[in-house]
């Protein structure tokens, strides 16, 4: 049997913030790293694991990108050719959390889009709020053959009531491999704000290791949803100041090239 593509990555994720409070936090979490063209034959390898049905553990299509019916192929490809690039079949991965007994909530979801050669070609950071919106940044890899990627763009989604809008992100990424990592730092005009970083270390795609880390983690992402509630209570009983929330980007992704920021349906 051809051995997967798609993976299993388990690690710790940690936030901390600088200004104008410090608070930190950190906490152990499981990714999937889906490889597009392997969603058809995923379920039919794996007891527990469903696209785009239900089981102990799925992803949906309509969790992603624009919620539509096309694929998230292409629509990433879509992306890719309205950023001045020409897809050439290559692999386009995901690391996102399944749903677990049918619920899900991503902060964020990640794409590697490679050439077919297996250059990194591009990321898209595909970010939800906690208010039902979604927002990705699409940035071209500037140096494909590099160890780290190293990225940035300006903020256009309202995330956290407690962060600014008028911010920059700036991305650290250890593409995955053997182990994976993703910095974020959030910058204001007066410097870091905040910095998350996630970890994890790979695993085989595995009946048996979607059992284990439903075991040693369990209902992981019913924990992030309710995370995210206590630790922005946390934030207001130390004084924090809420920012208003302002309208939805007016795209639904944020092309980012060497000349230009554009929008893109």
């Amino acid at each position: 049997m051809k051995p997967l593509k798609s993976a299993l990555y388990v690690g710790r994720v940690m936030h901390q913030r600088v200004r104008p409070k410090r608070h930190l936090l950190r906490y152990r979490t499981w990714c999937l790293l889906l490889d597009l063209d392997e969603l058809p034959v995923l379920g039919k390898r794996l007891r527990l694991y469903s696209h785009n049905a239900s089981n102990l553990f799925s992803t949906r299509d309509a969790d992603h990108g624009d919620g539509g019916a096309t694929s998230l192929r292409e629509q990433v490809e879509r992306h890719m050719r309205n950023a001045g690039m020409t897809p050439d079949g290559g692999s386009i991965r995901l690391l996102t959390m399944p749903r677990i007994l049918g619920y899900a909530f991503n902060p964020i979801s990640v794409y590697y889009c490679y050439t077919r050669d297996g250059a990194l070609a591009a990321m898209l950071y595909e970010v939800n709020n906690t208010f039902g919106q979604r927002h990705s940044y699409f940035i071209p890899v500037a140096d494909p053959d590099g160890d780290i990627v190293r990225q940035s763009c300006a903020k256009r989604l309202y995330v956290s009531p407690f962060m600014a809008m008028d911010m920059t992100y700036d991305f650290v990424v250890s593409p995955p491999g053997d182990t994976l990592s993703l910095q974020i730092i959030d910058r204001d005009a007066d410097g870091v704000v905040m910095t998350a970083l996630q970890r994890q270390e790979r695993a085989e795609l595995t009946d048996w290791n979607l059992l284990r880390v439903f075991v040693t983690h369990p209902l992981l992402t019913l924990k992030v949803t309710a995370g995210i509630h206590i630790e922005a209570l946390r934030l207001w009983l130390k004084g924090v100041k809420l920012q208003r929330r302002p309208p939805a980007p007016r795209y639904a992704v944020t092309l980012v090239t060497q000349v230009r920021e554009q929008g893109s349906p």
